[in-house]
C-alpha cells in the first residue's frame, strides 16, 4: 500500500464539505431506540425466544444502544418472559445501567397493568422500565383502523361507524391517547411515550393539538411514527421544525421510520438534524414490509457523512451484531448491505483491485476494519494480474517451501485460470439451487396458509 503523502480531505471533497452547519443536537445527547425485539420482531417469520432477546439486548447494550422496545407484555407470557429477563440483566450488570427499556402497550388500561403486574411478579417495581402507549394520527387510521374502538368508549352505536365524521374520531382519539397516558403515570410510570402510528400522513395541526394533550396529560416523549415508509426528505422538512418548536427542550420526539422506499435511516438522520433526540432503528434493518431503519446506516451516516461521532458507540462491533440477528432470526441479509454486507469490502474487478493495493481510500471510503468487516479478494471473470500478484506474495513463504518461485508467467498462468475456473462454475448451475434453497428456508420459517389449513383439519403439517 502507498502512504498518501498528502492528507486526503486535500486530495478529494468529502462529504462533510456540504453537511456541515445543520442543527443537530449534541452527539451526546443522541439517543439510539432499538426496536430489534420488538417491531423487528414483526418481520413475517421472525420469531426470539426470550432467551435470544436476552442475548441481543445484552449485545445491543455493548455496542451502546440507549434505549430497547424489548416487548409488548399483553401479546403473551414469552413477551412477558423476555421483559422480565432483560430488567433482571439489567439489575445485574449485564445491560448498562443507563439504557432506558422500553414496553410496548395500546393506549387501554388492560395492557399497562399487565406491564405493572410483569414487574411486579419479579419484585421490580413499574418504573424500572418505561412504556409507550400506541394511538395514531392519520384520519384513515382513526377512522377505518381502530374507529370500531373509539365508538364503543364514546358509547356510540356499532353501525354510525361509517356516518360519523372524521372530527369525531379525531376527538376521541385524543382522549383515549390522554387517558392512557394519565393512567401510565398513575400507576407510576415515570416515562411515557406517547406514540402515533402513520404520522406521516397526518393533518399536522391536529398532529400538534394531538401532542400537547399528550404532554399535559403527563407524557415524555413523542414517537412520530411513518408507518408506511413513504417520508421524503421534504416531508421530513414539513413536519419536524414545527413539532420540535412546540415540544422541546421540555419533551422528546422518537423519528421511527419504515423503510418501504430505501430511504428510512436517511429520513432518520435528517429528523435528527431538525432537532429530533431519539433516532429509532433496528439491527440489520429487519422489520415488518421492507423493514425499519437500519441501526449500521443511521450511525455511519452520521458519523462519515455528518461528521456526527456517537460517543461510546462501537462502530467495530457492527458486523458481529449482523452475524448475531442473522443466527437467531434466520435471515440473511443481502452480502451487498451497505456497510456491512459480507461482500461490500470484497474485491474483483482488475480496474479496483490495482486501485485498492495503492491505497484503498481510491474506492474503499468506509474502512472494513472500522465496522469489524474483513476486506477480500474474490478472483474470477474481472480478475486482473495486480490481485494475483498481491495474494502470491503474502503467501510466498509457503509457495517458497513448495519450491515454486513467483514470475510474471505464474501470475499471467493463474490469471486465466481462475477465468476459466469461474466460466466452468458458471455452467454448473450450482447458484440456481442455492438460491432455490434460501427461499425455501426463508419460506419454512412462519407457518404457512397450507400449514393452518392442515391444522384446522387435525392433521400434522
Amino acid at each position: 500500500m502507498v502512504d498518501l503523502r498528502e492528507p486526503l480531505d486535500h486530495l478529494v471533497r468529502l462529504p462533510r464539505t456540504f453537511t456541515t452547519g445543520k442543527s443537530f443536537v449534541a452527539p451526546g445527547a443522541i439517543r439510539l431506540y432499538d426496536d430489534t425485539l420488538r417491531d423487528g420482531e414483526q418481520m413475517p417469520g421472525v420469531a426470539f425466544s426470550p432467551e435470544q432477546k436476552l442475548e441481543l439486548a445484552i449485545l445491543l447494550s455493548g455496542i451502546g444502544v440507549h434505549v430497547m422496545d424489548v416487548a409488548f407484555p399483553i401479546v403473551g407470557e414469552s413477551d412477558r418472559r423476555s421483559l422480565q429477563l432483560c430488567v433482571q440483566a439489567q439489575r445485574e450488570g449485564k445491560i448498562r445501567p443507563d439504557v432506558e427499556i422500553l414496553a410496548m402497550c395500546r393506549s387501554n388500561r388492560g395492557d399497562l397493568d399487565c406491564v405493572a403486574e410483569t414487574m411486579k411478579a419479579i419484585g421490580a417495581p413499574p418504573d424500572a422500565v418505561s412504556v409507550l402507549v400506541l394511538s395514531t394520527l392519520s384520519d384513515l387510521h382513526m377512522k377505518y383502523k381502530i374507529g370500531q374502538v373509539l365508538l364503543k368508549q364514546e358509547g356510540e352505536k356499532p353501525e354510525a361507524w361509517l356516518d360519523l365524521p372524521v372530527e369525531f374520531f379525531r376527538k376521541a382519539n385524543i382522549r383515549m391517547i390522554t387517558r392512557a397516558v394519565s393512567t401510565a403515570r398513575e400507576l407510576g410510570f415515570s416515562r411515557v411515550e406517547f406514540a402515533a402510528e402513520d404520522a406521516s400522513r397526518s393533518n399536522l395541526d391536529y398532529d400538534l393539538e394531538w401532542a400537547r394533550a399528550c404532554v399535559a396529560a403527563g407524557g415524555t416523549r413523542m414517537c412520530f411514527s411513518d408507518t408506511c415508509g413513504v417520508l421524503t426528505p421534504e416531508a421530513v422538512d414539513y413536519y419536524f421544525p414545527p413539532l420540535v418548536k412546540a415540544l422541546t427542550p421540555a419533551t422528546q420526539i422518537t423519528a421511527h421510520f419504515h423503510n418501504d422506499f430505501g430511504i428510512g435511516a436517511y429520513n432518520t438522520v435528517r429528523a435528527l438534524s431538525h432537532g429530533a433526540t431519539h433516532a429509532g432503528l433496528c439491527a440489520n434493518g429487519i422489520g415488518e414490509r421492507a423493514g425499519n431503519a437500519s441501526l449500521h446506516q443511521i450511525v455511519m451516516i452520521l458519523k462519515e457523512l455528518y461528521g456526527i461521532e456517537l460517543p461510546g458507540f462501537k462502530y467495530d462491533w457492527l458486523v458481529e451484531l449482523r452475524r448475531a440477528v442473522e443466527r437467531m432470526s434466520g435471515i440473511a441479509v443481502q452480502v451487498n448491505e451497505p456497510i456491512i454486507g459480507e461482500g461490500v469490502y470484497s474485491h474483483e474487478s482488475g480496474i479496483h483491485t490495482s486501485g485498492i493495493l495503492i491505497n484503498p481510500a481510491i474506492y474503499q471510503f468506509i474502512r472494513e476494519e472500522a465496522v469489524g468487516g474483513t476486506q477480500r479478494f474474490v478472483f474470477g471473470k474481472h480478475t486482473g494480474t495486480a490481485s494475483v500478484e498481491h495474494v502470491l506474495h503474502k503467501n510466498e513463504a509457503a509457495l517458497k517451501a513448495a519450491g515454486i518461485a513467483i514470475d510474471d508467467a505464474l501470475v499471467k498462468r493463474l490469471t486465466a485460470e481462475v477465468k476459466d475456473l469461474r466460466e466452468e462454475r458458471m455452467r454448473t448451475g450450482t447458484h440456481e439451487r442455492f438460491i432455490d434453497e434460501y427461499y425455501r428456508n426463508y419460506h419454512a420459517l412462519g407457518i404457512s396458509e397450507e400449514e393452518l389449513l392442515h391444522l384446522a383439519l387435525g392433521k400434522k403439517p
